[in-house]
């Protein structure tokens, strides 16, 4: 198979050893990166295919540490902004979600995986029902994926421990390694103590991950002290629940203790700036959770706001404007918690360019007026556009373990009309049931 040479390009590594040539080139054999450096070093071999990068920024894909496949966001129930998160979720979402068949979810992921492909994701955090459905999903597109189910209480409707673990088993490692199963708690409200006990047996037993919404509003925290007297992060550290495998979203209402208890087990966070926004559910105690070490990738949540590059913006001028401080937070910690932090929460060889890494990346078109006065040759100016100034639809190409899934944005491996008609079709299939 002939290797990959992308060249010419500003290549943003985000490698401590060497983060940044002005003029660099990355070389791609199989799924791995095999050399990066500047383009004047670079020995090519017959038979490398080659990729003008001249005009664009080539950097690590980003990683969506928090992510749902979301059917719902064109009705509006399901994007109610008058009533409280609690309602919307269990009056609506729950019953809607939890009577969607395996198709009508396949097409609702290949619609939200070609979206997030298209916004430089290359890999999703995605917690939602029928994980098999999602997996066969993620393959078509190419995607890398970190599936869990929704596991929660009988009378949500919605899912078990005992349909995660059987999803694990059939999922687990497929679509040529890009699909990894994880367990999910939806939250506290529709969870309990014994299905906190169960996910954690069962994920230590089969070696998986868990993703579960914690701390996310007061009215979970509210909720937990009433039925345990405890707060959701402490009653989850005394069952013994907390740890390295475990993807924290939201963690907005922490208190002193519980970001011990996250640091300490070495718990990770998603924060998810934009989607806490919406919700009305607070701002989360970022520099606090720096303070204490805790990695924090970064999250979009569901149909609140779908680019990542928004969310790093979220991610800096939110908690500028809390503290009243612009030293607070910086576009690098932003990027870093886009790529490197959320590939760390998940395990994964992603998140930086080079050599030995997997060959998840993307190139962003930069020959555009907003990039004009971007100094190529300075690692702090491109970082500083990238962050403040680039979106989604700048993304030019992504690639995923080694293949462009999507070159000079036209996804490679899928037909956009075909998913568009199928989309519709069971959306109206699924809301006339509902």
């Amino acid at each position: 198979m002939a290797r990959t040479v992308i060249k010419g390009g500003v290549v943003l590594t985000l490698d401590d050893a060497a983060p940044f040539h002005a003029d660099g080139a990355v070389i791609v054999d199989g799924d791995r990166i095999v050399w990066v450096g500047p383009s004047s070093e670079l020995v090519l071999e017959p038979g490398d295919a080659i990729v003008d990068a001249s005009r664009k920024v080539v950097m690590p894909g980003l990683v969506n540490l928090h992510y749902h496949v979301d059917l719902g966001r064109s009705s509006g129930e399901f994007s109610d902004d008058k009533r409280p998160m609690w309602d919307v979720l269990f009056d609506d979402w729950y019953p809607f979600i939890g009577q969607l068949t395996p198709d009508e979810v396949y097409w609702a992921s290949m619609a939200c995986y070609a979206e997030a492909i298209r916004f430089g994701n290359t890999t999703v955090n995605d917690m939602y029902v029928q994980t098999e459905a999602r997996a066969r999903a993620a393959g078509a597109m190419g995607i890398r994926a970190t599936l869990s189910n929704e596991i929660a209480t009988p009378e949500t409707g919605i899912d078990t421990v005992e349909r995660n673990i059987a999803a694990f088993k059939e999922a687990d490692g497929t679509q040529d390694g890009l699909v990894t199963v994880a367990f999910g708690i939806e939250w506290l409200p529709c969870a309990s103590d014994t299905i906190l006990s169960e996910v954690r047996a069962a994920a230590t037993d089969l070696g998986a991950g868990i993703h579960i919404h914690l701390n996310e509003a007061m009215s979970e925290v509210e909720n937990s002290l009433e039925r345990y007297g405890k707060r959701p992060t402490e009653l989850a550290y005394e069952l013994g629940f907390l740890g390295p495998d475990v993807v924290a979203a939201h963690a907005v209402h922490l208190d002193d203790r519980e970001i011990q208890w996250v640091a300490e087990t070495g718990t990770h966070i998603s924060h998810n700036p934009a989607s806490n926004s919406f919700l009305g559910n607070g701002i989360a105690r970022m520099n606090d959770f720096r303070a204490a070490g805790i990695n924090v990738g970064l999250g979009t949540d569901a149909s609140f706001m779908q680019d990542m590059f928004e969310a790093m913006r979220w991610a800096t001028f939110l908690h500028r404007a809390k503290a009243a401080d612009v030293s607070v937070r910086s576009s690098p910690e932003a990027l870093a918690m886009a790529t490197i932090n959320g590939s760390k929460a998940l395990g994964q060889d992603t998140g930086v360019l080079a050599p030995g890494r997997l060959a998840d990346l993307i190139l962003l078109d930069v020959d555009q007026m907003k990039f004009a006065m971007m100094d190529r040759a300075d690692v702090g100016s491109v970082t500083e556009f990238v962050t403040n100034h680039a979106n989604g639809n700048d993304v030019a190409s992504t690639m995923v373990a080694g293949e462009f899934v999507m070159l000079n944005r036209e996804l490679t491996r899928v037909d956009e009309d075909e998913i568009k008609a199928n989309l519709s079709s069971s959306m109206a299939a699924a809301f006339s049931r509902a």
